[in-house]
């Protein structure tokens, strides 16, 4: 599986699994989340799961049932401003700090990082 990340510098392919990285065209424009959260830097949805990433410790708040309830996530994660849902697996989550990739495969309960180093990264999306 392979998300797309949009730095300052242009588009790259990531995959998950090998972490190779490429080149790729940029992520279409998507209208953004409009949420009644403090601080909101970023959001992904897919359902009723919102995954927001907001201006402080830990820099995620996620929700499973449209943002009726919260639930904090990502304590040791930097600073980040974009999140992504794997449309295939809503447990795949993918977050973008400064210039790194996170990826959560349990609906963001853990994380690890991928060693390819970015641009700054803006926005993330899977490739379909």
């Amino acid at each position: 599986m392979r998300v797309v990340a949009q730095t300052e510098y242009g588009a790259f392919a990531v995959d998950l699994e090998s972490e190779e990285i490429e080149p790729t065209d940029a992520l279409p424009a998507r209208e953004a989340l409009t949420l009644n959260l403090p601080r909101l830097l970023g959001a992904d949805a897919l359902g009723s799961t919102i995954v927001a990433v907001v201006d402080r410790k830990p820099p995620l708040m996620i929700s499973h049932d449209a943002g009726v309830t919260w639930r904090e996530s990502g304590a040791g994660l930097p600073a980040g401003t974009a999140v992504a849902i794997s449309e295939e697996n809503p447990d795949l989550i993918v977050y973008g700090s400064r210039n790194r990739l996170h990826v959560s495969t349990d609906g963001g309960m853990f994380w690890r990082a991928l060693a390819v180093e970015l641009p700054l990264v803006e926005a993330l999306g899977f490739e379909p």
